[in-house]
């Protein structure tokens, strides 16, 4: 079971923060090892024989995301605030990001990439993130329950969660799930957005701005990893996203959106490139292509099953 310290539930920003400045040294090889061992981790816990239970109380992104994922159980409490915003930092949806979205419900998906958008319990239980709902009061009494089941049990597991659960409240992106697979259903983010102006209306008109202020680069290169990943399995997923973070890391937007919103907080990211038309199809296609000798394995974590 893991659990987070105050109102920060399993969410991440020291990491992205060391990580981009990390970058001005030439010698420092923390970019590669930081990701390396995260992503093992991540498969590590993916495939774990034993029930693995995260408790969702407080704000969950980033790499806090990733180490909650992955485990068998997700309980969210009502003061759970979900979002993965990475593009809101030069960056793209990792950690997994590419197995979770593209099981969303239709282009709920695309929707939370691309946007970066928080959500809430009812929202993270409609698109999957969260499995059970459990009132933040019955938090205390669920964990003696959970120490007290039989360990490596999935079954005792559930038995001991079950009187704990609740209904979660109703999921906002329900509302507008329609016009979210209207909008979000095309392969280009120009097309995307072009369908969001036609769509009109306070909804659109305020979505269409929100990625209007994304790193072009990240918004291009977010929407092939997910049109391209659709049925992969873990493993294969996290050698292609870290193959990505390699080339976000040796690119410009990585490092400059996290000064805007990390270091100096001035929310004044001066992207490189800085328009959709100024990116084309072979530099997308750049940040998929193989590292060498320097590709991810998971020797680590164990033989692939």
């Amino acid at each position: 079971m893991i659990t987070g310290a105050g109102d920060r539930a399993f969410c991440a920003g020291g990491d992205v923060r060391a990580i981009a400045e990390s970058l001005r040294d030439p010698a420092s090889t923390l970019s590669q090892d930081f990701f390396r061992e995260e992503y093992v981790l991540n498969r590590r816990i993916h495939r774990y024989p034993k029930p693995y239970i995260a408790l969702l109380d407080g704000v969950s992104m980033g790499g806090g995301f990733g180490v909650s994922l992955h485990g068998s159980h997700r309980v969210g409490t009502e003061k759970l605030s979900f979002a993965m915003p990475e593009t809101t930092i030069g960056l793209f949806p990792d950690v997994g990001g590419t197995w979770f979205l593209t099981r969303c419900p239709g282009e709920v998906g695309t929707y939370l990439a691309l946007t970066g958008r928080r959500v809430g319990l009812g929202d993270a239980v409609y698109c999957g993130y969260a499995t059970h709902h459990v009132p933040r009061a019955s938090l205390a009494a669920l964990r003696e329950s959970l120490f007290a089941a039989p360990p490596r049990d999935a079954a005792a597991a559930d038995a001991a969660l079950r009187p704990f659960v609740t209904a979660p409240e109703t999921p906002s992106l329900a509302a507008v799930r329609t016009t979210i697979d209207r909008c979000f259903a095309f392969d280009s983010v120009e097309r995307i957005l072009a369908a969001l102006e036609r769509e009109g209306g306070e909804w659109a008109n305020a979505i269409g701005h929100e990625l209007g202020q994304k790193s072009p680069t990240s918004l291009k290169v977010t929407l092939r990893q997910l049109r391209g990943g659709t049925g992969l399995e873990i493993e294969d997923v996290l050698v292609r996203e870290y193959r990505m973070t390699q080339r976000f890391m040796a690119a410009h937007d990585f490092a400059e959106g996290v000064r805007a919103l990390l270091i100096d907080k001035d929310q004044k990211p001066r992207w490189r490139p800085p328009a959709l038309d100024q990116i084309d199809t072979a530099t997308v296609e750049s940040y998929f292509a193989p590292l060498g000798a320097r590709d991810l394995t998971f020797d680590q974590g164990g033989p692939r099953p």
